[in-house]
């Protein structure tokens, strides 16, 4: 049975001064400095092998430790890189790229769904997303990047 969206926190980050690639690191490194393991779900395989490579060597002085659903102990990763449903790594935290459908949120404290302004496709898939958390009685917030590529909550 499904868990009800009203029980997770919904955050959406608009991405239109930065890309996945270097909004997305900053956000897992405060996940972990909170205790928090991570689920990422994309929707498209080659896009998850190259945030993957990717996460290695985000930065010269460090990493940001994590592995794919696809590899062996997957479940002990602190960022679970999949394009499944299960939450092998059971994070309080999923965040959806690339078009990714939610999965089932039981147990998880927040779902965050990252887009790209400029795709219309993923605008209108959050839109929807956005309407049905709403409608359901979850909490909600939508963030976007200042001028200086902070993050800032809107409304």
């Amino acid at each position: 049975m499904k868990a009800s969206l009203a029980t997770t926190e919904h955050w959406f980050y608009h991405l239109e001064r930065s890309t996945l690639e270097t909004a997305l690191p900053p956000l897992l490194e405060k996940v972990l400095e909170r205790g928090w393991r991570a689920l990422i779900r994309s929707g498209d395989a080659e896009a998850l092998l190259a945030l993957d490579r990717h996460l290695w060597t985000h930065r010269p002085d460090s990493f940001l430790p994590h592995g794919l659903s696809s590899e062996p102990r997957a479940a002990t990763q602190p960022i679970l890189l999949t394009q499944t449903a299960d939450n092998e790594n059971n994070a309080q935290i999923v965040i959806l790229i690339h078009g990714a459908e939610m999965p089932d949120l039981a147990g998880v404290e927040r779902c965050v769904t990252m887009f790209d302004g400029a795709d219309q496709q993923a605008l209108e898939q959050t839109r929807q997303r956005w309407k049905r958390a709403r409608a359901e009685g979850a909490a909600v917030s939508y963030w976007r990047q200042d001028g200086d590529g902070r993050w800032a909550k809107q409304g």
